[in-house]
């Protein structure tokens, strides 16, 4: 057991002893672009593992170590980390903690706080916790996040948005069932041999391997009838994460809906852009608008060729996040930061101008921000387009999923209706076909 050494402050550390032979544990969010960045630890001599455990007594366990006024994402991913130490498949001896931290005013930021309160609690306070995070705050002798570990992370979490944003397209349309969820389990192989190899992280690389994802996702055979489109923003994680949303994302297909999910990409830029705000509207260091401002445009690069690959193999194109950022002028400030800030009112402009006028606004009990950004701004929405169909889903541990699941259809009622609506105009615009009316009738009675 590697000796147990604590800094001046009392916090435990995670040594470079401790990394040869601790298993480092960290919470679900996304899983496609999480398994992918799992591996990039891997290779980096970590022994990492992604717990992709579910069920109401993860969120029981967070509610008995995590006061209940804290918000419902730090419930969960902390009940997940302490339900994981509970299950006895682990060494606690040689087992860690990684949760990230952002460093803003989010209470985000104190989840490694609250995670380290929680384990005392537990009788854990010999597990380390380890702080993922850009802007130095922690530092631990045994993990350091190099550049190098950085542009992989980058590059995982671009290859994890395409492939989401294929599946999201593909998936409710293909004749053989299961073929997307077939490339999805191909790439993620792939990519994690190729990324522990060292390569697929350089630009040559990236636009080579987003290409033939493309490609391949365009192989399969689809079927297109008229679906009802939705939309899914919210709080991050209760925004991708099955056991935060009750598995939205399968649900909306259920129902048989096409889903669009804005990607994680779109955040990494509106985090790196806040620091650019800052700058123009309070000041401050011009060395560092400079660095950041060439990360900035590094990210608009890669964001590029993503684009560029969708649109090439005749899939819908993400949208640009400066074409986000300027729906947003009139309707809420840049200098509204806090959590999603500004970027979740820009999702939804952004995808009730696309077609997916029908969004689902996850909203986790205990983010004021995400209520102000996301609930508080749907009227103004609605004046900016009529056609947006919006319903903010409160997701806590006292919510029930039949409640939740209700008002879905609700909301999915109103874009049946007028679903059928616009399939009747098309359908007296091609002088009454009789085909025009099959399709509609297939279209809608799944809901």
């Amino acid at each position: 057991m590697a000796e147990l050494v604590y800094d001046k402050n009392g916090r435990l550390l995670f040594t470079k002893e401790m990394r040869k032979e601790y298993t480092i544990l960290f919470p679900m969010m996304a899983k496609i672009h999480f398994n992918i960045m799992k591996n990039v630890f891997t290779h980096f001599g970590y022994k990492a593992e992604l717990l992709e455990t579910e069920g109401p007594e993860i969120a029981q366990v967070g509610l008995k170590y995590v006061h209940n006024d804290t918000c419902y994402p730090a419930i969960l991913t902390i009940g997940q980390l302490i339900h994981a130490l509970q299950s006895g498949k682990y060494d606690l001896n040689k087992t860690a903690l990684m949760i990230t931290q952002t460093g803003g005013g989010c209470r985000a930021s104190n989840y490694i706080f609250l995670l380290r309160k929680a384990l005392v609690k537990a009788g854990y306070e010999q597990v380390p916790v380890i702080s993922l995070n850009m802007s130095g705050m922690e530092k631990n002798p045994g993990f350091n996040l190099t550049l190098s570990m950085i542009r992989q992370m980058a590059a995982a979490a671009l290859y994890g948005d395409l492939i989401m944003s294929l599946d999201n397209q593909i998936k409710p349309y293909e004749v053989n069932k299961g073929d997307s969820a077939k490339l999805i389990a191909k790439w993620t192989d792939l990519l994690t041999t190729v990324l522990t190899s060292g390569h697929g992280f350089t630009r040559k690389d990236i636009r080579k391997y987003l290409d033939k994802i493309a490609e391949d996702f365009s192989k399969i055979r689809v079927v297109k009838t008229p679906k009802i489109k939705v939309g899914v923003v919210g709080e991050i994680y209760v925004k991708y994460a099955s056991l935060g949303n009750n598995n939205l994302e399968q649900f909306l297909y259920d129902q048989g809906c096409e889903v669009n999910l804005p990607g994680i990409m779109g955040f990494a830029m509106f985090k790196v852009d806040n620091r650019l705000e800052d700058y123009k509207l309070y000041g401050g260091s011009r060395a560092k608008y400079i660095v950041v401002k060439k990360l900035m445009d590094y990210l608009t690069e890669l964001e590029s060729m993503l684009i560029e690959s969708q649109k090439k193999y005749g899939f819908r194109p993400i949208t640009p996040y400066a074409h986000t950022k300027e729906l947003v002028k009139g309707v809420v400030g840049y200098g509204s930061k806090m959590g999603e800030g500004w970027l979740l009112t820009g999702e939804m402009l952004e995808l009730a101008e696309c077609g997916f006028e029908n969004i689902v606004c996850t909203q986790p009990f205990g983010c004021l921000p995400n209520h102000i950004n996301g609930k508080g701004m749907i009227r103004k929405i609605k004046e900016r387009n009529s056609k947006a169909n919006i319903v903010a889903i409160d997701y806590d541990p006292g919510a029930p999923r039949v409640n939740q699941e209700n008002r879905i259809k609700l909301m999915l009622a109103v874009a049946k209706e007028q679903l059928n609506k616009e399939l009747n105009e098309k359908e007296a615009q091609d002088g009454g076909k009789d085909t025009a009316k099959a399709v509609k009738v297939k279209a809608v009675n799944k809901v």
